[in-house]
């Protein structure tokens, strides 16, 4: 297991009061396996997060659970009796984040997960989500495929819970809106090839396909149905929303509609996107950091996890200090309550009941035209 310490500290503010403590923050992340290309990225933003939050250091651990559940619980098992953390973030991996959420539930911890982790009714009252659902990035695929006369479709996806949370999204949204699933084919995220499942979607006819697959691994298998002579629309999902997509597809993926959040695209959004402005902030920042394109859907979670802190930690302040159990739960309360939270990634609600937050209207359709994504 690899551990990497971000030092934030800011050594006037240890002076400033013999009251105040670290805000220790525990982050899980795939930093390497299958979920690398998600994790790397939301790394590298929280490199640039700010040093302190309302006067109070920011003390934040990273560890990699190399995109394994039993690690990633192992990660989290340690944030919460060695670290006392106040906050576990991650992961960005679904199958990782799920049994993660039971640790943080145990400890009376707010887990802010990375993924579009599924839990059943009453299991995620310490577990926010900053990702879109996967039913709400649903919506705007749907609508995407109306538009442009859809009427069947193939499913292509992970044998993960991404993959199935995706599917049992998406397939009554697209019954119900009249389009047919006529196929559904799941592979591996270890997988280095999808023939045998390409030649079944091929052999169906379907008008599109939607791939459920993630960072670079989302090429290979669109590659896969592409090279079996598919001439139709393919769709991506938010987990593909990543210049790793055409730097792996090259003119394979050329047409492509992917749905994204705001973030990756805000330059293209008109002024009246309530996320324009964060959005343009992140893009900024981060590619100064990293380079020209290098924004990304994950990143992009990373930053708006820094936004909600800065908006939850003052409000939590009033109740507790960090490292004890009443802040712990005052966090909580505070995510439930602060109300409406503009983000890079779309509008933010969370409530005692609703702790995923987004609406149904905060998907960005893209396609890939010559390499980059344009809103389409």
């Amino acid at each position: 297991m690899k551990k990497f310490k971000i030092a934030v500290a800011a050594a006037v503010l240890l002076a400033a009061s013999a009251s105040y403590a670290d805000i220790t923050i525990g982050v899980s992340l795939s930093l390497t396996g299958p979920a690398s290309g998600l994790g790397i990225p939301i790394k590298n933003e929280i490199a640039l997060w700010p040093k302190s939050i309302a006067g109070q250091k920011l003390d934040v651990i990273v560890l990699d659970d190399a995109t394994d559940p039993t690690t990633g619980v192992k990660n989290a098992r340690r944030f919460v009796t060695e670290d006392k953390a106040d906050v576990i973030v991650g992961s960005v991996a679904t199958p990782v984040a799920i049994p993660m959420a039971a640790v943080a539930a145990e400890a009376d911890t707010v887990q802010l997960a990375l993924s579009p982790a599924a839990l059943p009714p009453g299991k995620d009252k310490w577990t926010f989500r900053l990702p879109q659902s996967n039913l709400v990035m649903a919506h705007a695929i749907v609508a995407h495929m109306k538009k442009l006369g859809v009427k069947t479709v193939g499913f292509l996806g992970y044998t993960d819970a991404y993959g199935e949370e995706w599917l049992k999204a998406f397939g009554p949204l697209a019954e119900k809106n009249g389009i047919k699933l006529v196929a559904t084919e799941r592979f591996a995220r270890s997988d280095t090839s999808v023939t045998g499942q390409a030649l079944k979607l091929v052999a169906a006819h379907p008008d599109a396909i939607l791939i459920v697959a993630s960072g670079s691994g989302a090429a290979m298998p669109e590659m896969g149905v592409v090279e079996r002579g598919y001439k139709g629309k393919i769709y991506q999902t938010h987990a593909a929303a990543t210049h790793d997509l055409m730097r792996v597809g090259g003119k394979e993926v050329e047409g492509t509609y992917v749905v994204s959040g705001p973030a990756v695209v805000a330059d293209q959004l008109p002024a009246s996107n309530p996320s324009k402005q964060l959005g343009m902030e992140f893009i900024q920042s981060y590619e100064k950091a990293y380079g020209p394109g290098s924004r990304n859907q994950f990143a992009a979670h990373g930053f708006d996890t820094a936004l909600l802190l800065e908006k939850a930690v003052p409000i939590a302040l009033k109740k507790g200090k960090p490292g004890t159990k009443e802040f712990r739960a005052a966090l909580r309360d505070a995510l439930e309550t602060m109300g409406r939270t503009v983000v890079s990634q779309g509008v933010l609600t969370y409530t005692p009941t609703d702790h995923w937050g987004f609406p149904d209207d905060t998907g960005v359709m893209l396609k890939v035209v010559n390499g980059q994504f344009k809103v389409d």
